[in-house]
């Protein structure tokens, strides 16, 4: 039975592709947020491209700090065959260390808020091209229908 699970089926998508989606998410997120940097560059005032790199950075961080932290719970519950419990603390904090950066920034008027709430935002950029790669690759690779 087991080696029923592991039978590749012809025609179906290889399982070997990359299926890393926290590996793509944090990517994706860097090479929005470095775009926005490098177009609002030239164009837009310092304070929109310092706004947008820190709205961009901090949001590489808020996913990396979440996943690790939720990882570690799921690890920790796992192991002892209990019910996950976030401890609330931790999990909440980081919300408090974003606000309390973006207030500092805001504060001595080294950023525009709505640029950093914009690179706060590549996350869900990210979600999108992994939505639309995700599509694609559904109808690259459909079964034929006979």
């Amino acid at each position: 039975m087991k080696g029923i699970a592991h039978t590749p089926i012809e025609g179906a998508p290889s399982v070997s592709r990359d299926t890393n989606i926290d590996v793509r998410l944090m990517r994706t997120m860097a090479a929005v947020a470095a775009l926005a940097v490098s177009v609002s560059l030239p164009f837009a005032p310092w304070r929109i491209t310092t706004g947008l790199l820190l709205g961009g950075l901090l949001s590489l961080l808020n996913h990396h700090w979440m996943r690790s932290s939720i990882a570690v719970v799921f690890d920790n519950a796992l192991g002892r065959g209990t019910k996950p419990r976030i401890a609330s603390v931790r999990y909440v904090l980081r919300y408090f260390v974003i606000f309390a950066v973006v207030y500092a920034a805001y504060q001595l008027h080294i950023v525009s808020l709505t640029a950093t709430i914009a690179g706060l935002c590549t996350f869900v950029v990210a979600l999108l091209v992994e939505a639309f790669r995700e599509f694609y690759l559904a109808i690259i690779h459909r079964e034929e229908i006979s």
